[in-house]
């Protein structure tokens, strides 16, 4: 009885009761002294305060625009509200099974048990489903995380399409000044696939991670007299160790997605933010600039710093269901695309239980399922979900109270291929 007790006050608030218009977060002028979320002391983070702070991000830390140009938004195309409003019943009452489950789940509750922001449904190119929760509003921005990797990784490969970036080159032929760090001797396309062989622990609960030195070699605030670690992203890829060999085994690792950051901006003479900018934002019809964060030198964080709209990740995930195209306009070659959804090597994936016949490639999470799913994904439980047999994009964004998206998996992979399977009864 104690022990269940114990265990009761340490469950987290639910959906509901953390919704940060509930708790009050940083409402009034000023806001209570309690209800104030802040930076440097770095509890912006922590659950519940994540809640609010995942929609404010650029309110914590410097950014840079990746702006959609000045070009009117090209709108996407939605069903009648009628026709939506029946989609959002019918789709609501889906039932399905969680992973490992043993009692069915509706989708609405799917959307409370994941602590849902944003869902954004496209079916053969039209908006099916729309909802808004949470921090988040029609015209507001979210934190992407670790879905920014997938930008990053999407970038790179139009470039190897292109013949602008030659994925058989070693790092250190185009950094030179990488020096003796690990990545020196991988290849471009070991770090795009994360099959390099480098020393980094991302273990959240590790206080002493290299996630967390990471972090602090990152931080924009000015460094205490008696730091004595890397300053920025690139010093900090500059002094990474080996363990293990390059080509082996795919390590989930940010610091790749900063490496790849790096070669991308060199070969391209563009940060890639700009990049982002340039190939994808402008070009796509974006409604609205997104945002990416920056270290004490203003390197973008290419590996977990976008901020975003909901639509505009549906568009994203549009262009990769379409092989390229959006609105009538190619935005860069087919065959991007298609190696994507193709994957990586699924022998040197493992380490993933809720996606037993996964790859990953070009920064990009690869099923293998029937339906030849993928898609990029972020902590927290982000995610634009690519379905090509259902001609299916499904977006998310999400403030779950822990970052790994295991814990999240087993109520969203199956909700996902139920929506999928019920789309694919419609014309």
């Amino acid at each position: 009885m104690g022990s269940h007790a114990a265990h009761a006050q340490q469950a987290p608030l639910s959906a509901q009761d953390s919704d940060p218009r509930v708790l009050g977060w940083m409402q009034g002028f000023p806001p209570p002294e309690d209800k104030i979320i802040t930076q440097p002391d770095s509890v912006y983070f922590s659950f519940p305060r994540l809640r609010w702070s995942v929609c404010h991000l650029r309110e914590f830390l410097p950014t840079e625009e990746i702006s959609k140009g000045l070009g009117a938004p090209v709108p996407l195309p939605y069903l009648t509200p009628d026709e939506i409003g029946q989609y959002a019943k019918e789709i609501d009452a889906l039932t399905f099974m969680p992973i490992d489950g043993k009692e069915q789940m509706t989708w609405a509750q799917s959307l409370d048990a994941n602590y849902t922001d944003g869902l954004l449904i496209i079916h053969k190119g039209k908006v099916v489903y729309e909802k808004y929760s949470g921090c988040l509003t029609e015209d507001g921005k979210h934190a992407a995380m670790s879905m920014t990797k997938s930008v990053t990784g999407l970038l790179a490969q139009i470039l190897v399409a292109e013949g602008k970036l030659d994925e058989t080159k070693l790092v250190r032929d185009i950094i030179p000044e990488i020096g003796k760090s690990a990545f020196a001797t991988a290849t471009v396309r070991q770090v795009m696939d994360m099959t390099t062989g480098v020393k980094y622990s991302e273990n959240y609960a590790d206080p002493k991670a290299d996630i967390w030195v990471y972090s602090a070699a990152a931080s924009p605030l000015p460094k205490a007299k008696d730091y004595k670690g890397p300053n920025g992203y690139w010093e900090y890829l500059q002094q990474v160790p080996a363990d293990g060999k390059h080509g082996d085994a795919f390590h989930y690792k940010t610091i790749n997605s900063d490496m790849l950051g790096w070669i991308i901006s060199r070969v391209s003479g563009k940060s890639v933010t700009e990049l982002a900018s340039e190939r994808l934002w402008r070009k796509m019809g974006a409604e609205q600039d997104a945002y990416q964060t920056v270290d004490g030198k203003g390197v973008p964080f290419a590996g977990g710093g976008i901020t975003a709209g909901l639509r505009d990740l549906g568009r994203l995930g549009l262009l990769m269901l379409n092989e390229g195209t959006i609105n009538g306009k190619r935005l860069f070659p087919a065959e991007v695309s298609q190696r994507i959804r193709a994957g990586g090597d699924p022998s040197k994936f493992a380490g993933f239980p809720t996606i037993p016949n996964g790859s990953y490639t070009s920064q990009w999470w690869v099923f293998h399922n029937k339906h030849g799913a993928y898609a990029a994904r972020g902590v927290h439980g982000q995610t634009i979900y690519v379905d090509p047999t259902a001609e299916m994009v499904l977006v998310r964004f999400a403030s779950f109270p822990t970052a790994a998206n295991g814990r999240i998996d087993p109520t969203s992979l199956p909700a996902y291929q139920a929506v999928a399977e019920y789309l694919m009864t419609k014309e």
